[in-house]
C-alpha cells in the first residue's frame, strides 16, 4: 500500500499546547501506556516531546512485535512513512544553500535530457513538493507497478528516472495548482536531487543531511536486527495483527524511498525536527527554512509538511506530518514560535479503531498542558 499522510487540520488530538515540559521521562503516569496499548490492541507505542534544547520527555512501551518477549526501548527504530517527505524538502534546501540548486527551479530545467509534455515546461519544484504541480499517483504507483518495482533489479535512481520519464511525458493527471497529495512528487523530487548530486537519494540523504545532523541511527526500509517490527492489519474475523519480518523486506518499494521510507530511533528523529525550532539550528539558514515552512498563497501544505493557522496552543502556525506503509504509523507536530515538538509513534495503523498514537498525543497534553 501506498504511504499516506495527514494535514492534522483539525481534531481533540492535536488542538492542544505544552507547558513545563519536563526532563526525559519525568512526570509520567505509570502504566499510562500500558493502557493505551489495551486499548487499542497496538503492540507498541512511543511519545516524544522535544524543545529547542533538545529531547525533554520521551516514553515507550509494549513489546517489539506480537508474540515476541523482547519490549521496545527509547533507543529502538521507528519507520517514519511520509514524514520522510520533509526530510527529502529540506535535503533540497541544502542543495540550494550549497549551490548546487534553487528555487523555482524548471522541471526542464532539472531533467534537461527528458522529452516532457509542453504542459510541464514551467511547473517548478515548489510546486512539486507543495503538492500543486497536478502530478497524481493514479496510473503510475498503483499495484501493478507495486509488485513490478519489488522485483526490480535495476539502481534506485534507474527506476525513479523510468517512473519519472513516464510521467513527465504524458499531460498531467492531476489539476495544475490544485492541491492533490501524491508520493510521486517526492519520488519527482527525489529523482531531482539525483540529477543534481550524481549520486542515489539515499546517499545524499546519509551524507548531506544524516551525517550533518548526527542521525546515527537513520537509515531505509524497515528496520533490520533487533528491533520493532511493523504489523499487517487483516480484516475483522481473520487473525488480526500480523507481525512481519524486516528479513522479508515489508515496505513500499524502496524507488518511493524519497517520499516515505526514512526510519530512525526517537532521539535521532529530534535533531531533525530541532531544525525548525531553532531557525536552521546551524545546519540550514534561517531564510531556508522560511521557504521550506511557506505554502503557496491560499494553501495549507508547505514544502513537505501540513500547515495550520488556527491551533492557539501553537503561539502562531503549526506544521504536522503523518506517516504510515500501512504496518508502522508517525505523527509529528511542529510549533516553531512556541519551540516546542511533538511525536508519537508505534508499530501498527489501526484507521479502524482507537489509534495508539493519537492515543498517545492525547496523554501528552494531559501530561505537558493541563487545563
Amino acid at each position: 500500500m501506498i504511504n499516506r499522510r495527514l494535514l492534522l487540520a483539525a481534531g481533540p488530538a492535536v488542538a492542544f499546547g505544552l507547558a513545563g515540559c519536563s526532563r526525559e521521562g519525568a512526570g509520567a503516569p505509570s502504566g499510562s501506556l500500558q493502557k493505551i496499548l489495551k486499548d487499542t490492541g497496538a503492540p507498541a507505542v512511543a511519545g516524544m516531546v522535544v524543545t529547542a534544547e533538545g529531547v525533554a520527555y520521551l516514553e515507550a512501551a509494549g513489546r517489539r512485535h506480537r508474540g515476541a518477549e523482547d519490549a521496545v526501548t527509547k533507543n529502538d527504530l521507528w519507520h517514519l512513512g511520509s514524514n520522510t517527505k520533509a526530510m527529502t524538502a529540506a535535503l533540497y534546501g541544502k542543495l540550494v544553500e550549497d549551490g548546487l540548486a534553487r528555487w523555482g527551479a524548471t522541471l526542464a530545467e532539472l531533467f534537461p535530457d527528458l522529452k516532457l509534455d509542453p504542459a510541464w515546461a514551467k511547473t517548478t519544484i515548489d510546486q512539486v513538493m507543495s503538492h500543486t504541480a497536478g502530478l497524481g499517483d493514479s496510473g503510475y504507483i498503483g499495484r501493478p507497478w507495486l509488485g513490478e518495482a519489488r522485483a526490480d533489479q535495476r539502481p534506485l535512481e534507474a527506476q525513479r528516472a523510468s517512473l519519472i520519464a513516464k510521467a513527465l511525458a504524458a499531460p498531467p493527471n492531476g489539476k495544475p495548482g490544485v492541491f492533490e497529495y501524491a508520493n510521486m512528487n517526492f519520488v519527482l523530487a527525489g529523482a531531482a536531487i539525483e540529477m543534481l548530486t550524481a549520486e542515489a537519494w539515499e546517499t545524499a540523504m546519509r551524507t548531506r543531511l544524516f551525517a550533518p545532523l548526527e542521525m546515527t541511527s537513520a537509515g531505509f526500509g524497515a528496520p533490520l536486527g533487533a528491533q520493532p517490527w511493523g504489523h499487517v492489519r487483516l480484516p475483522l474475523g481473520f487473525g488480526g495483527l500480523i507481525p512481519m519480518d524486516p528479513a522479508n523486506k515489508p515496505d513500499n518499494p524502496a524507488a518511493m524511498g524519497p517520499a516515505g521510507n526514512v526510519h530512525t530511533s526517537l532521539t535521532d528523529y529530534a535533531k531533525f525536527l530541532r531544525v525548525f525550532l531553532t531557525d536552521g539550528g546551524g545546519f540550514l539558514k534561517p531564510e531556508t527554512v522560511a521557504h521550506l515552512l511557506a505554502p503557496p498563497s491560499g494553501g495549507d501544505y508547505a514544502q513537505g509538511w501540513g500547515v495550520n493557522t488556527k491551533d492557539p496552543w501553537a503561539q502562531g502556525p503549526r506544521y504536522g506530518h503523518e506517516g504510515s506503509n500501512t504496518m508502522w504509523h508517525a505523527v509529528a507536530l511542529v510549533a516553531p514560535a512556541r519551540k516546542l515538538a511533538l511525536v508519537t509513534v508505534s508499530n501498527a495503523f489501526l484507521p479502524e479503531k482507537r489509534n495508539a498514537a493519537y492515543d498517545l498525543l492525547k496523554q501528552l497534553k494531559e501530561r505537558f498542558a493541563p487545563a
